[in-house]
């Protein structure tokens, strides 16, 4: 991993996708695929491997010139966050799927679970080479949360879906491996279902999302948040299920806090863990300052030193325009500068590698 300054700044995993490689209208008025949706891309089917490749690169190359410190492959190759992954596992039928509430309570086409859960082979490892070989900055690969596929999913074979839940962790845990060894730096997993359904999260989520855990010694993030800003509208005055990550083994953290305007007294019982904290609000197109994005991080430092803090985006940058995306990564950058200037002029904080 590279060495990063204090505060450093990533992503929470999407970046805005290009006009010519997604129909970026349809994109925005359907909610998140569950199943395949290969009717978005543009692109013919025998060029769409090459122009994802490119518009990877351009992603990346966003990133670096905002001034990221941790890069992800801006989940360029993805139709949503989880389907790619979900949709590429043995023991579920995608073309004959079921149905399950999305978080707004609102019916989607889901994989139907049909048999035993498996990984036939590492579902993203070429991407992270791909991405590796694109940066020499340290790099992210997010991947979905056990307990959310479970969720994003009608179980017709498990009867149980506790069971589905430790069958989808087995394939996370595997593919979480495969990713440190092929020399990811972070492995984030993405788990807002959890917050959507906080009961069901404590009653076998939380197992699941140890089990996907169980033997990784790299740094590890888990993301939870409210849901795409684009899709729901409505934020809760807090988490539902935050705490309970306390006993986790996960390293990191991810949290939205810019949009809700969270009080961050919620975090009192992580102050072990680095939180990734969300600064950039995705409701809203416009840019914000890097002086205002600056102010939403110093709330957190009556609760954490700098050296446990991440900045980075309320959630994923999908759905804002690309000319807004990479204008929110330069104020987040722009902000973390501001901020260690103060630290070290304040003499609180120099930057110290993580």
């Amino acid at each position: 991993m590279a060495e990063l300054p204090l505060l450093p700044t990533s992503l929470v995993g999407s970046y805005a996708q290009p006009d010519w490689l997604i129909d970026r209208g349809k994109l925005a008025d359907r909610f998140p695929p569950r199943v395949r949706a290969k009717e978005l891309w543009r692109v013919a089917p025998e060029f769409l491997a090459q122009a994802q490749d490119d518009a990877t690169l351009l992603a990346v190359r966003a990133q670096e010139k905002a001034g990221l410190d941790v890069l992800t492959d801006g989940e360029i190759r993805r139709e949503s966050y989880s389907n790619h992954f979900a949709t590429a596992l043995d023991g579920v039928d995608v073309d004959n799927p079921g149905t399950a509430l999305d978080r707004s309570g609102h019916p989607n086409p889901v994989p139907r679970i049909t048999g035993p859960i498996s990984r036939p082979q590492a579902i993203q490892v070429d991407d992270l080479h791909f991405l590796r070989s694109a940066t020499d900055r340290t790099i992210k690969m997010t991947v979905p949360g056990p307990f959310t596929m479970s969720q994003q999913a009608q179980d017709d074979h498990y009867g149980d879906p506790g069971a589905a839940a430790m069958a989808y962790a087995a394939v996370v845990n595997a593919e979480i491996r495969d990713l440190f060894a092929a020399g990811a730096d972070v492995v984030q997993i993405d788990e807002p279902y959890m917050q959507a359904r906080p009961d069901a999260a404590r009653a076998y989520g939380l197992e699941a999302l140890n089990a996907a855990l169980d033997g990784v010694t790299g740094t590890t993030a888990v993301h939870i948040c409210f849901g795409y800003a684009a899709i729901i509208h409505e934020r809760p005055e807090g988490y539902s299920f935050l705490p309970e990550l306390a006993g986790t083994p996960v390293k990191q953290i991810s949290i939205e806090t810019a949009q809700s305007g969270l009080d961050l007294g919620v975090l009192r019982d992580l102050t072990d863990k680095t939180i990734i904290l969300g600064v950039l609000d995705l409701s809203d197109p416009a840019v914000e300052s890097p002086g205002v994005v600056a102010s939403r991080a110093r709330r957190a430092f009556e609760l954490f030193p700098p050296e446990q803090l991440v900045l980075a985006p309320d959630c994923g940058l999908k759905y804002l325009p690309r000319e807004a995306a990479y204008g929110k990564m330069r104020a987040l950058a722009d902000a973390a500068k501001r901020l260690r200037a103060e630290l070290r002029s304040s003499g609180e904080g120099v930057p110290t590698p993580r």
